[in-house]
């Protein structure tokens, strides 16, 4: 019996792939010599073959040295020259600002939420980036009813270690079984909250049936599916 919901934000709630779509555009036209279609631009810096964000998730590197890092390697890539700290912390300037424009909620979050609301769920969000950080990102969106329990600074790492859903859970006030966790990444969403003991829920907003998942893991393409593919 589910009696509460856990949220991810990032492609989950907001669409921050949009948003990382018109930053990216923005900082391409400024400082690349070579800039590729923006959702080139947006799949290399999503895919992050360098594994520098989750590795700032695991509490090994800084926010900055991560997002430095990245950036560095598009302008490898791309044709940019490489950022020094100062140069760097103008780009950064340039690339949060227009990352933030692009802040909005999905079309199917708010309806989700009415219905969570009108049968009397509770919900909150747990997410791999910082709390504050978060409630700005919300707020921007429409979505500031969601309250943010846990985020990656709050214990200094963040999913999929199971810690950061104990508290969570905790937070809300349910035991984790009673919890379902919705999130767009099959790995360090869905699996590590049914691994901590949760009901997973994977949003695979591509709707891709071909890719495969456990069978203890419930799948939905829309969080419009959510209420109807959960038990309360």
């Amino acid at each position: 019996m589910i009696r509460a919901v856990l949220f991810d934000i990032d492609d989950t709630l907001v669409d921050t792939r949009g948003a990382f779509r018109h930053a990216l555009s923005t900082v391409a036209a400024r400082y690349l010599a070579s800039a590729p279609s923006p959702d080139e631009l947006t799949l290399t810096w999503r895919t992050d073959a360098g594994g520098h964000y989750r590795a700032f998730t695991r509490g090994e590197m800084s926010y900055r040295e991560q997002r430095m890092r990245r950036a560095n390697e598009l302008h490898a890539l791309y044709g940019g020259t490489q950022l020094d700290d100062a140069a760097y912390d103008t780009w950064n300037e340039d690339f949060e600002r227009a990352f933030q424009e692009g802040w909005i909620a999905h079309a199917d979050a708010l309806q989700c939420l009415e219905e969570l609301d009108a049968a009397g769920i509770p919900y909150g969000a747990l997410s791999n980036a910082a709390v504050a950080y978060q409630e700005a990102k919300l707020a921007a969106a429409g979505l500031g009813r969601v309250p943010m329990l846990v985020g990656v600074d709050t214990l200094g790492f963040g999913k999929p270690d199971p810690r950061v859903f104990a508290l969570a859970a905790e937070r809300i006030g349910f035991p984790p079984q009673q919890i379902a966790y919705v999130g767009d990444e099959l790995d360090i969403d869905a699996v590590a909250a049914t691994a901590a003991g949760m009901r997973g829920v994977w949003l695979d907003r591509t709707g891709d049936h071909s890719v495969g998942h456990p069978v203890d893991v419930a799948r939905v393409t829309s969080l419009s599916e959510l209420v109807h593919a959960t038990t309360f």
